[in-house]
C-alpha cells in the first residue's frame, strides 16, 4: 500500500504540480518504477482493488493499465505460465470493473489482454482461452462492454505489422490471425444479437450500435468477410445492419466506413450493393442535398465511389442501378460547400471509369459504351467546371499576394487527368467547342470571370490532347481575351485578375503553335507576354508562355515589328528585376529566335541591342577597379555586382542558345557567335583580372559564362587556352573557396583535352589546382565534409582530365595522378553524399581507362604506357583505397555507395590480374590485393583504437 501511495503521488505532481523542477523528478521516478519487478504487483493491484484513497482514481488507474500493457510488450513473453494466467485474470476482472468507466481506460486494459495473449504460446490455442473467458464475461453485469472493446481491440492488435516484436514470429502471429478468422461466425453471431437487443444494461442503442460497428470495423479490416461465401452475400444479416445503421445519424459515419473498407476486400460485395445504390439514392440523398446536410453527402459520395470504382465493368452495362449510382454522383459533384472534399472524394471512381471505357472496352462495344455515356461525361465536365471555380470571397479578394486557396489548388491537380480522359471521351473538337459556346464578350453582359478562368485553366490541362488531335479551332475568343486584358488599366490587374491573366498566358503558351501561325495573332500574344512579365503574380506564366511561343516560332516571328517586340523586352529586363528562373526564360526564348535569323548582319545588330547593357554594366565594373569609386559607396557597389552577375549569367544563356554555324562559315566576320566574343573574351578577361572576382556569386556568374560560351563555339577560344586556363587557376590559388574556376577548367579539358599538342598546359593546370593548400588539406572524411563542392569539382576535374587527354599526357601526369588518386581515396569515406560519389566515379574512371591501357600494351612491355603508370599508382596507393572502400561501406547511406564500391573493387582485382602477366608483377600482384583485403577487414590492435579514439 505503501508503494501505491508513492505511485499515486507522483502521478499527482507530474500532472498537477505547477514547478517543473517537481513534474521532472516525478516523471524521472515513474520510468525508473516502471522498470522494477514491483511494478507488476502495484499496477495488478491498482486496476483490481476497490477502495484506494488516491488523488485522482483516473489518472493512477490509467497509469497502471498503461505499465501493465508496456510491461507485457516488452517483457511478458519470457513470464512464467502460472504468472500469465494469473494476470490474464487480473484483467478480465479490470476490463470487468471498468466497463462502465472511462472509455479510454477500458481500451488500454484490453490492449494489454491482446498483448498477454499473443504472448502466450504456451497455450495451445490462447484466443480459444480467450474467447472462453469473454463468454462468461458476457454472462456478467455490463460484461457486454468490456467484450465489445476487447473483440474491437484483438483484431487490431494481431493484425498490426509495425509493431514488430522480434520475440513474436511471422508464423506465430500469422497462426493468431487464423485463430481468430475462426470464430468469425460466432462473432458476428454475437454482434447481430447485440445488435437486436433494444436496452442492455445502462448502454443507450445509438451508443451499444456504435460499439457495435466499430467492433465490425476491426474484424473487416481483419479479414472475417473472407469466410463468408459469395453466394450467401444477398441474404446475409450484416449488410442489412449496415443499410438499417446508415438511416440512423448517430451510427451513420460508421456504417459508411465498415461499408467501404467491405467493398475493398470483398469482390462480391459491389453487386450486392450496387442493388441497394436506387434507395440510397432516394431516401437518404436526396433529402440532403435538399437540406445541405454535408456530412452524409460526404458519407454517401465516398461509399458510392468505391462501390463504382470496384466495379466499372458493372457500372458500364448502363443499368438502371449503375445510372442511378452516376447520377447521384454527379449531384454530389455539384453540391455547393465551402471545400472541395466532396466533389474531390468522386474524382478517383470518375477517373476509373473514364480509363475503363477509353482502355479495356474495344471495336464496337466501345463506340456503344461511349454513346451511352456521352451525355454523363459531358454533364460531369459542367459539374466540376462550376465546382472548381473560384469562391466569391476569393474573386473578391484584390490583395497584392493574392493566390488560389490551397483546398481548390488541391481540388485542381486531382482534376488535371480527369479532365483529360474526359477531353478523349467527348473528342477535343466538341471538348473545346463546351468550353467556347456562347462566347463570354457582350456588349450587355458584364463578362463572367470566374467561368472564364477555370475554361482557360481546363483548356490548358488538355492541349496535349487536343493538338495531337489535329483538328484546329478557332482562336477568337482567347484573342478577344488577350485585346481585353492588354487594355486593362495596369493598376487595376489585382487579385482575381492577375489569376486570369496568369491562366491566359499558360493557354498562349500551350497553343503557341497554332497562335503564332497569324501575324495579328502573334504581335498580340507578344505585347500581351511583354506586359505580362513586368506583373510580380503572372511573370512566371508569362516568362514560360514567351519561351514556349518562340520555341513553336513560325515565319510571322520573324517580321520586323515582332522583333522589334521581343528586343523592347530584352532591353528591359533590367528595370524589371525577374527571379532569375523568369529571366533565364525570358532570355533563353529570344535567343532561340535570334539564334535562327537567317539575315546575318541583323541578327549581329539584334545580338548587340540585347547584350548592350550588359557590356556597359561589366564595363563600369571594370573601369571602378582603378579608381575604387563604387566600393566608397557599400550599398551601390552591392547593387552594381549583383547587376553584373545577372547579366553575366544572361550572357551564358545567350551563348547557350546559339548555334554553332558550319565550319565553312565559322570565321566570317558575320558570325554572330564570333561577333560576340570579340566583344566579351577582352571584358571577361579583364574582369577576371580584377579584384572584384574576390565575390563568389560574381565568379560563378563569370565562370558559368565563359563555360557556356566555349561549349557553343569552342574552335574560336582555342588561341586563348593558355591565357584562360593561366587566369583560372591564378583565380583559384587567390579564391580557393570559388570551385567554380576547376569546373570551368573542366569544360576546357573535355572541349580539348583530345588535342595532344595541349597536353603540357593541361598537366601545368592540373599541377597548380593539386598542388592548391586546399586540396592539399583533404585529408580525412572530416575536411571532405566540410568542402564537399570543393571535392566535386576537383575529382570531376580529374575524371576529365583522365577520360580526355591522350593517354601519352596521362602517362607524364604519374606523380599528379597518383596524389589525386590518394585524395579521392580519402574522399569517398566523406558522409556527404555527392562528394563521396563523385571520388568513388574519378577512381573508378581511373582504374577502368587503366585497364583499357594495360590490354591494349598487353603485346608489349607496358613500361612507359599509361597502363604502367596505373600500375604503379595502384600499387602504392592500393592498401589506403580498399581500406577506405571497406570504411565507406560501414558509413551512413551505404547502400547508395555499394555498386560502385563493387565496380572499383571489380576493377582492382582486374588491374592485379592483369599486372601478374607483365614485366611489372613485382609491384602488383594477387597476393598484394589479398593482404590489402587482410588488413582492411582485420580489427586494429587495442593500443591503436585507443589512440584513435582519443
Amino acid at each position: 500500500m505503501e508503494l501505491q501511495m508513492k505511485v499515486a503521488q507522483a502521478i499527482h505532481v507530474l500532472n498537477h504540480d505547477t514547478e517543473s523542477c517537481n513534474r521532472v523528478a516525478a516523471n524521472q521516478w515513474l520510468v525508473q518504477f516502471q522498470q522494477t519487478e514491483a511494478a507488476w504487483e502495484v499496477a495488478t493491484s491498482i486496476l483490481t482493488s476497490d477502495h484506494q484513497p488516491f488523488f485522482s482514481d483516473f489518472e493512477v488507474e490509467f497509469f497502471a493499465a498503461q505499465i501493465l500493457k508496456r510491461k507485457i510488450q516488452n517483457e511478458g513473453y519470457y513470464l512464467q505460465l502460472g504468472v500469465k494466467d494469473a494476470l490474464l485474470n487480473a484483467l478480465l476482472v479490470a476490463a470487468k470493473r471498468f466497463s462502465s468507466g472511462p472509455p479510454q481506460l477500458l481500451t488500454q486494459i484490453c490492449l494489454a489482454l491482446s498483448a498477454l495473449i499473443l504472448r502466450s504460446v504456451e497455450h495451445g490455442k490462447p484466443i480459444e482461452q480467450l474467447f472462453y473467458s469473454l463468454q462468461n464475461l458476457c454472462t456478467q453485469n455490463d460484461g457486454i462492454v468490456a467484450v465489445l472493446e476487447m473483440l474491437t481491440v484483438l483484431p487490431e492488435e494481431i493484425v498490426d505489422t509495425e509493431t514488430n516484436d522480434f520475440k513474436i514470429s511471422a508464423s506465430h502471429r500469422s497462426q493468431y490471425g487464423q485463430e481468430l478468422l475462426s470464430h468469425t461466425p460466432m462473432v458476428i453471431e454475437f454482434l447481430l444479437q447485440q445488435s437486436e437487443n433494444k436496452f442492455q444494461g445502462g448502454m443507450q442503442l445509438n451508443e451499444r450500435n456504435r460499439k457495435i460497428l466499430r467492433c465490425l470495423l476491426s474484424w473487416v479490416r481483419a479479414g472475417c468477410f473472407s469466410e463468408i461465401s459469395e453466394g450467401s452475400l444477398p441474404t446475409h444479416p450484416l449488410p442489412n445492419f449496415l443499410f438499417n445503421s446508415l438511416q440512423v445519424s448517430s451510427s451513420f459515419d460508421l456504417a459508411v466506413e465498415v461499408l467501404i473498407e467491405l467493398v475493398s476486400r470483398h469482390e462480391g460485395l459491389p453487386q450486392v450493393l450496387l442493388r441497394r445504390v436506387p434507395f440510397l439514392k432516394d431516401m437518404l440523398l436526396l433529402p440532403a442535398l435538399t437540406g445541405g446536410e454535408e456530412k452524409v453527402i460526404a458519407g454517401l459520395a465516398c461509399l458510392m465511389s468505391e462501390i463504382g470504382q470496384a466495379a466499372p465493368s458493372l457500372i458500364v452495362e448502363a443499368s438502371a442501378e449503375a445510372c442511378a449510382l452516376t447520377d447521384a454522383l454527379l449531384s454530389c459533384v455539384a453540391f455547393p460547400c465551402e471545400d472541395w472534399d466532396i466533389a474531390g472524394s468522386t474524382l478517383q471512381f470518375w477517373s476509373s471509369l473514364a480509363s475503363y471505357i477509353l482502355g479495356e472496352a474495344d471495336g464496337t462495344d466501345k463506340k456503344n459504351v461511349e454513346g451511352m455515356f456521352f451525355s454523363v461525361f459531358s454533364a460531369l465536365l459542367d459539374a466540376l467546371l462550376l465546382r472548381a471555380q473560384v469562391d466569391e470571397s476569393t474573386f473578391n479578394d484584390e490583395s497584392k499576394t493574392f493566390d488560389l486557396p490551397d483546398g481548390l489548388v488541391q481540388f485542381r491537380m486531382n482534376l488535371v487527368e480527369l479532365l483529360v480522359d474526359i477531353c478523349q471521351l467527348l473528342q477535343p473538337a466538341i471538348f473545346v467547342q463546351k468550353l467556347f459556346f456562347g462566347g463570354w464578350f457582350s456588349s450587355n453582359v458584364a463578362i463572367p470571370w470566374k467561368e472564364v478562368e477555370i475554361k482557360l485553366f481546363a483548356l490548358n490541362v488538355v492541349s496535349e490532347v487536343v493538338l495531337q488531335g489535329g483538328q484546329t479551332f478557332d482562336f477568337t475568343v482567347v484573342m478577344q481575351l488577350v485585346t481585353v486584358l492588354s487594355s486593362w488599366p495596369s493598376d487595376e490587374l489585382k487579385g482575381f485578375m492577375c489569376i486570369v491573366y496568369r491562366s491566359t498566358a499558360d493557354v498562349i503558351g500551350s497553343y503557341s503553335k497554332w497562335i503564332s501561325t497569324v501575324q495579328a495573332n502573334t504581335r498580340s500574344s507578344l505585347l500581351f507576354l511583354a506586359a505580362g512579365i513586368s506583373k510580380p503574380l503572372s511573370s512566371n506564366a508569362c516568362a514560360s508562355a514567351l519561351r514556349k511561343f518562340c520555341e513553336d516560332v513560325s515565319a510571322v516571328i520573324y517580321e520586323p515589328s515582332n522583333l522589334d517586340i521581343l528586343m523592347w523586352i530584352g532591353e528591359t529586363l533590367e528595370k524589371k528585376c525577374l527571379p532569375l528562373e523568369d529571366e533565364e526564360e525570358v532570355v533563353g526564348a529570344i535567343s532561340l529566335v535570334l539564334g535562327s535569323v537567317s539575315n546575318k548582319e541583323l541578327q549581329n545588330n539584334l545580338l548587340s541591342r540585347l547584350l548592350s547593357s550588359s557590356y556597359e554594366a561589366i564595363g563600369k565594373l571594370i573601369e571602378d577597379n582603378n579608381d575604387h569609386s563604387l566600393r566608397q559607396n557599400p550599398a551601390a557597389y552591392t547593387q552594381i555586382l549583383s547587376f553584373v552577375t545577372r547579366v553575366l549569367h544572361r550572357m551564358g544563356i545567350v551563348f547557350s542558345h546559339l548555334a554553332m554555324p558550319p565550319p565553312c562559315e565559322a570565321s566570317s566576320d558575320n558570325n554572330p557567335i564570333l561577333s560576340v566574343i570579340r566583344v566579351f573574351w577582352p571584358m571577361l578577361e579583364k574582369l577576371f583580372t580584377s579584384e572584384h572576382m574576390e565575390n563568389s556569386s560574381l565568379s560563378a556568374a563569370a565562370c558559368r559564362a565563359l563555360s557556356l560560351a566555349i561549349q557553343s563555339s569552342g574552335q574560336h577560344f582555342e588561341m586563348l587556352l593558355p591565357k584562360i586556363l593561366d587566369c583560372l587557376s591564378t583565380k583559384f590559388l587567390s579564391f580557393q573557396s570559388h570551385e567554380c574556376y576547376i569546373r570551368t577548367a573542366s569544360v576546357i579539358i573535355e572541349e580539348f583535352g583530345h588535342k595532344e599538342e595541349y597536353g603540357p598546359l593541361f598537366i601545368s593546370t592540373f599541377e597548380r589546382f593539386t598542388q592548391a593548400s586546399s586540396v592539399m588539406a583533404l585529408n580525412s572524411s572530416y575536411v571532405c565534409d566540410q568542402e564537399p563542392e570543393l571535392v566535386e569539382a576537383y575529382t570531376n576535374f580529374a575524371s576529365t582530365f583522365v577520360r580526355g587527354c591522350h593517354k601519352e599526357v596521362l602517362a607524364a601526369s604519374g606523380a599528379l595522378l597518383e596524389i589525386s588518386f590518394q585524395k579521392a581515396a580519402i574522399c569517398c569515406t566523406a558522409m556527404h553524399r555527392g562528394a563521396a560519389l563523385a571520388a568513388m566515379s574519378y577512381l573508378s574512371c581511373f582504374l577502368e581507362v587503366g585497364l583499357a591501357s594495360l590490354l591494349e600494351s598487353m603485346t608489349f612491355s607496358p613500361d612507359g604506357s599509361f597502363g604502367a603508370t596505373a600500375i604503379h599508382v595502384v600499387s602504392h596507393s592500393g592498401e589506403g583505397l580498399v581500406s577506405n572502400i571497406v570504411y565507406a561501406l560501414l558509413g551512413v547511406s551505404a547502400m547508395s555507395r555499394v555498386h560502385k564500391c563493387a565496380t572499383i573493387l571489380q576493377q582492382l582485382a582486374a588491374i592485379c590480374c592483369l599486372s601478374e602477366r607483365t614485366t611489372l608483377k613485382a609491384i602488383l600482384c594477387w597476393e598484394l590485393l589479398h593482404s590489402w583485403l587482410q588488413a582492411a577487414v582485420s580489427p586494429p590492435p587495442f593500443h591503436s583504437f585507443s589512440l584513435r579514439c582519443r
